[in-house]
């Protein structure tokens, strides 16, 4: 009897172990980047062109992601507030102010990778 408790108690916390380093983990992603206009967003929030924001489809609203431009090396932090993008092979939405730091206003799209701060 005793030791089926020990061996339960050991895998209750191994599963809890596991679980929190799973949070721990940076989530990072490569893909597409595109950049839209302010309006109304998935959070409620009311987006400006002006604002360091992002639309991402999984992370949670007000999360914190470091964006890079894999053309020239530009970073910006930006905060989820929307969903999306729902193009093919993009991974996140910036605002313009954020494209602007990425210097890809011109291109329109740019390679990103980005990492969950």
């Amino acid at each position: 009897m005793r030791t089926a408790r020990r061996s339960w108690a050991m895998r209750a916390l191994l599963s809890v172990l596991i679980f929190v380093l799973s949070l721990c983990v940076a989530h990072a992603e490569t893909g597409i980047a595109a950049f839209y206009g302010g309006g109304r967003t998935a959070s409620g929030e009311v987006s400006g062109p002006n604002g360091l924001t992002a639309a991402h489809r999984t992370l949670p609203f007000g999360t914190k992601v470091l964006v890079t431009n894999m053309r020239n090396g530009r970073t910006v932090v930006v905060r989820i507030i929307d969903r999306g993008p729902y193009g093919r092979g993009r991974v996140i939405d910036v605002s313009r102010a954020a494209a602007r730091e990425l210097d890809m206003i011109g291109s329109g799209t740019t390679s990103v990778s980005i990492v969950r701060q």
